[in-house]
């Protein structure tokens, strides 16, 4: 079994302190994730997920503000709706659909982020990798 690339996109104002409460709570979660901090959900966009996939990433995970807790309103809600779309296309096009997660975690949900992480880890383990999907 391979061991998968994970990029994990996280809001600045819930998801990236809860990933940060995960780490200074001591909380076990799967190395094989990456986060990169980004102002929020929304700003994720389908070129930016597309290229992430390009670039060898063998999982996605959008991590976003609960909904009421956005700081920029709606910028989860737009996400909410971006993201089944993507998983259409990626399905569409011969990627499996589960590659692509969307999670709300708020900053004090240090061990669901870690949850989260581990039972993606787990799901993208069982696929191939992306390197044999893209050719």
């Amino acid at each position: 079994m391979y061991e998968p690339k994970i990029i994990a996109y996280a809001c600045t104002y819930c998801s990236y302190p809860g990933a940060d409460l995960a780490g200074t709570s001591r909380i076990k979660y799967s190395p094989n994730v990456n986060i990169i901090r980004v102002l929020c959900s929304g700003r994720v966009s389908a070129e930016l997920i597309l290229r992430t996939f390009r670039e060898g990433a063998d999982g996605v995970l959008v991590l976003g503000c609960h909904f009421g807790d956005c700081h920029f309103i709606n910028g989860n809600h737009r996400t909410a709706k971006r993201v089944p779309i993507l998983q259409r296309i990626l399905e569409f096009s011969g990627i499996e659909p589960e590659r692509l997660r969307l999670e709300w975690i708020s900053a004090s949900e240090g061990e669901r982020f870690a949850h989260v992480v581990d039972e993606f880890t787990d799901t993208v383990q069982q696929l191939p990798p992306m390197r044999q999907v893209l050719g």
